[in-house]
């Protein structure tokens, strides 16, 4: 392996807390035991070479303050985080032997590196190395730490990287987006407290009147307690666009108010309570930010009797009070939270949550009849899961895939196959068609 030593300068240097966003992140990380990685390995076609990938990694690390900075640690457990003006990063050449397929190397190497943890102290948050094959680039391997930035933040990345000019790398346009410690201190300012203070009271009139727990019972069963499962149905898909047309509203309040009912249906809780991942870059000023914007909101929806077209409804205005009580700082927020279940005399458990991670694709073309049965496509242990049930609704084409992470000691395995399985008869009903037949058993 070669490592190319890649200089770096930019603006935005300075030491100071994390943004919210990033906090939210951190907490997860530790809790979880990993970097919540992101990134991949991408095939190279067109001829790039070694220096034009070092070029690359100079630009991001010039370009985001996220890139080139570092966390500190204080001895009161505080946790800062230090940007860079300029410094040295390293891009790994790796080259496949003539027996070796080098898409087999860069996959090897993706996977070296996200049983690796970050070194957040020392090592820039982004990873990059190409693959060589008879001396040419066949594979570009790039890994973002979650600390640094999010999908959206990381897909501004990879747009502004090729909007750049084509004859002298140089920046289309000054990068937009408010560097760390500017988000940072917009977050200290007097309006940000602000919108704080109402999304607290918003949180707290909630966690005084919703049930203590999500699940009634707890208790250990059979097989591994953590899993992750990821199912897909493309009638769910196809009928969630079928009812978001007819009722004028957007698919993704049609899968709320569809998780809402198999949820009560499954479990017999009422109302519907759940942490809702909300993206945050509707607000103004943070549509390109390279940094964690996302945080959680809280979605109560009582569905107990309600027709579809108003279980619908009522996820989309939950939803969108969820939306606009959905950044705050984190550790008021905590605080709230123990606050309000000292005071309750049990804690109040906010362990389901929903992801609804695709990007705006624009609704499939229903057939007249809805196609094939669902089914689970994979199912695995997991090592850990910090929480009680989460389901991500995943960007997969012309389908509703689902990954689904359960803690099986609070809802039976057998129960989460219902669950969905209960999803996709509820917006098939309300789409106006008979259900296909589920297969939710577990493959292999």
């Amino acid at each position: 392996m070669e490592r190319i030593r890649v200089r770096f300068e930019g603006d935005g240097a300075g030491t100071g807390e994390l943004a919210w966003g990033q906090q939210q992140v951190w907490q997860a990380m530790t809790e979880l035991g990993t970097s919540m990685a992101m990134g991949g390995v991408v095939p190279v076609l067109d001829g790039r070479t070694v220096r034009d990938f070092a070029e690359e990694l100079r630009f991001f690390l010039s370009r985001y303050g996220g890139m080139r900075a570092l966390l500190r640690f204080g001895p009161d457990g505080a946790v800062t985080q230090e940007v860079f003006g300029s410094g040295e990063a390293t891009l790994e050449v790796h080259d496949a032997a003539p027996s070796e397929d080098p898409a087999t190397v860069a996959a090897d190497l993706l996977a070296a590196w996200r049983s690796r943890i970050f070194d957040y102290a020392n090592e820039w948050p982004i990873r990059m190395a190409v693959v060589r094959a008879a001396g040419a680039v066949t594979h570009v391997v790039v890994l973002v730490c979650h600390l640094a930035t999010d999908g959206a933040g990381l897909a501004t990345m990879i747009r502004e990287l090729g909007e750049r000019d084509p004859a002298t790398g140089q920046p289309a346009a000054p990068h937009a987006g408010m560097q760390p410690l500017d988000l940072v201190a917009t977050q200290a300012s007097r309006p940000a407290q602000r919108q704080s203070d109402n999304a607290l009271r918003y949180w707290e009139g909630h966690l005084r009147s919703i049930p203590a727990r999500r699940f009634t019972s707890h208790g250990e069963r059979p097989g591994p307690r953590f899993r992750r499962v990821v199912w897909q149905s493309r009638a769910l898909h196809l009928a969630a666009d079928r009812v978001a047309a007819a009722l004028g509203t957007d698919p993704g309040s049609v899968l709320l108010a569809a998780f809402a009912m198999a949820f009560g249906r499954v479990t017999g809780a009422s109302p519907f309570v759940t942490q809702v991942i909300v993206g945050n870059r509707f607000r103004p000023g943070l549509a390109d930010v390279v940094s964690p914007l996302a945080q959680n909101g809280l979605v109560v929806i009582d569905v107990a009797g309600a027709t579809a077209a108003e279980a619908v409804e009522r996820a989309r205005q939950a939803s969108m009070s969820a939306s606009k009580y959905a950044y705050y700082a984190p550790g008021p927020r905590a605080a709230l939270i123990e606050r309000v279940s000292r005071e309750r005399g049990e804690p109040v458990a906010l362990g389901v949550l929903w992801n609804d991670r695709r990007g705006n694709v624009p609704p499939a073309a229903a057939p007249d009849e809805l196609p094939e049965a669902s089914r689970v496509v994979d199912e695995q242990a997991l090592p850990f899961f910090n929480e009680e049930l989460m389901l991500n609704v995943d960007d997969v084409p012309d389908t509703t895939q689902i990954t689904t992470e359960i803690d099986t000691w609070s809802l039976p395995i057998e129960d989460l196959y219902a669950l969905l399985g209960e999803m996709e008869t509820f917006t098939v009903a309300a789409a106006g068609q008979p259900a296909t037949a589920s297969t939710t058993a577990p493959v292999g």
